[in-house]
């Protein structure tokens, strides 16, 4: 079987305060062509010659102007149809921890952000990939021993 060629990426940032976890979603701007005013985690394409990974933190720079202090794989794949190619796409999906008090700087692709909690993010998200994505990064990353395993070095 052949691999498949990664094109875009998710990134699930988070924060923990107090002991309580915070999912940063963004709100796409009004203007963009593509779900305007839909709220989701970081999403971008993987450039030439760019891994899945050097891209998932080259968007998150890019859409929030924050660093990671932890980053992971996240253990699963999500898909969706492009209607513009007629192709399906495959989304890697990444988690990132920010530190508490990093402050958000928004790109032009966005005109709004919240930190949420776990339900009301879930609320807040569209697609069940994303919502499935919070539930991954509880049950692995932040309560499970799986994190060490999944954890990519920066």
């Amino acid at each position: 079987m052949a691999d498949g060629e990664v094109r875009v990426i998710e990134v699930c940032p988070f924060r923990v305060r107090e002991k309580t976890t915070e999912y940063l979603l963004l709100r796409r701007s009004a203007g963009e062509p593509l779900y305007p005013g839909m709220w989701q985690f970081v999403t971008g394409r993987v450039e030439a010659a760019e891994t899945a990974t050097a891209a998932a933190l080259r968007e998150l720079r890019e859409e929030t102007g924050c660093a990671p202090e932890s980053f992971w794989v996240v253990p699963s794949v999500s898909a969706f149809y492009d209607p513009s190619a007629d192709a399906i796409r495959s989304v890697v999906l990444f988690a990132a921890r920010l530190p508490c008090a990093g402050n958000v700087r928004l790109s032009a692709e966005h005109d709004a952000h919240a930190w949420l909690p776990p339900p009301a993010a879930r609320q807040g998200l569209v697609w069940p990939s994303q919502r499935h994505c919070l539930d991954i990064v509880e049950e692995y990353i932040l309560r499970g021993e799986a994190g060490k395993l999944l954890a990519v070095p920066l």
